[in-house]
């Protein structure tokens, strides 16, 4: 739950904990980012032989979005873009790792600023809001670069073959 104190800790990231294991596909999609890459992932996961775990992007009505819940492509879209949401995906038959989009963090603010839970904050906390703010997109950062991380290292990997 995001209450008035603001969630301290950085998310979950469940892709990175399925990422773990070397012989599940993993996937991370956002419709109104890439419809082609959500195909082609929810295609290589169904076809896989094993253990898929896709994870898709989808705004909550909950968390509210600024614009209505009927720009919610525009919303996924927006996510990706800013890096908030990466995606990109893991195939353990070929042991290849592809990031599928790139992030600007210059849109990253705007886009939490998008978000009722955010504007909420800042009415009942505003120091807290502007630190969750700062803390949230170092967070994703990282997360983006460790993502990041592993798509040169595959490249690396075929460039000694």
């Amino acid at each position: 739950k995001f209450t008035s104190k603001g969630k301290e800790q950085a998310k979950k990231d469940l892709a990175k904990i399925a990422l773990t294991y070397p012989h599940v596909y993993v996937g991370s999609i956002s419709l109104g980012a890439n419809y082609q890459q959500t195909i082609k992932v929810l295609t290589d996961a169904d076809s896989y032989q094993g253990p898929s775990i896709v994870l898709a992007y989808s705004p909550c009505i909950a968390q509210g979005i600024l614009k209505g819940m009927e720009n919610t492509i525009l919303e996924e879209k927006r996510a990706t873009e800013s890096g908030y949401y990466p995606i990109f995906h893991y195939d353990p038959r070929s042991e290849e790792f592809s990031l599928d989009s790139k992030a600007n963090f210059d849109l990253y603010d705007d886009f939490l600023e998008g978000e009722d839970r955010y504007q909420i904050l800042k009415k009942v906390n505003k120091e807290k809001a502007k630190q969750l703010l700062s803390e949230n997109k170092e967070n994703a950062i990282k997360r983006y670069q460790y993502y990041q991380n592993l798509a040169n290292q595959n490249k690396k990997n075929e460039e000694k073959e």
